[in-house]
C-alpha cells in the first residue's frame, strides 16, 4: 500500500508533463488487504486507504482527469446475507463509498454476457446495461 501511495507522486509528475484524460486504478484495495489483516488493523487500513483516495481526488481536481477505480468484493457470510438479493459487498467500506461519485457493479450474466448496474450515483438513475466482450471488443448482446 505504501508503493501504491508512492505511485501517486509518479502519476502527478507524468500528468504535469503530458495531457491525460483518464486514470485507471485496478484493484485499489488489493494491497491493503494483504498489508493490513484482521480487525486489529482495520482502523490503520481505512486511514491509509482514505489518504490514498484523497490523493486520487487531488489528481482529479488538479489535472481534470476522470479517475476509474476497480475494487474487489467479498461475500457476506453473516445471517443477514440470506435476506439480500446479492450477498456480495465491496471492500473498503464507507471510506471507499464516500470517495466515489458514481459506483458501478459488474457481474457475469448468461452465456458470454455481462451486466453493468448503476449501484450508486448522485446524477444517474439506477439502471442496468447488458453487453458482451467479444473478439471485436465490447458489443451488444445478440438475442
Amino acid at each position: 500500500s505504501d508503493h501504491q501511495t508512492k505511485l501517486l507522486f509518479d502519476v502527478s509528475a507524468m500528468m504535469s508533463e503530458n495531457r491525460y484524460a483518464v486514470l485507471i486504478v485496478d484493484s485499489a484495495t488489493a494491497l491493503y488487504r494483504t498489508d493490513y489483516s484482521g480487525r486489529g488493523e482495520l482502523s490503520a487500513r481505512q486511514m491509509h486507504l482514505g489518504k490514498f483516495l484523497r490523493g486520487l481526488q487531488r489528481i482529479c481536481d488538479e489535472f481534470g482527469v476522470a479517475v476509474v477505480i476497480t475494487n474487489q468484493v467479498v461475500a457476506m457470510v453473516d445471517g443477514a446475507s440470506m435476506f439480500v438479493s446479492n450477498p456480495m459487498k465491496p471492500i473498503g467500506g464507507n471510506i471507499m463509498a464516500h470517495a466515489s461519485t458514481t459506483r458501478l457493479s459488474l457481474r457475469k450474466g448468461r452465456g458470454n454476457s455481462r451486466v453493468c448496474k448503476v449501484y450508486d450515483s448522485p446524477c444517474l438513475p439506477e439502471a442496468e446495461a447488458v453487453f458482451a466482450i467479444t473478439e471485436t471488443g465490447i458489443n451488444d448482446v445478440a438475442d
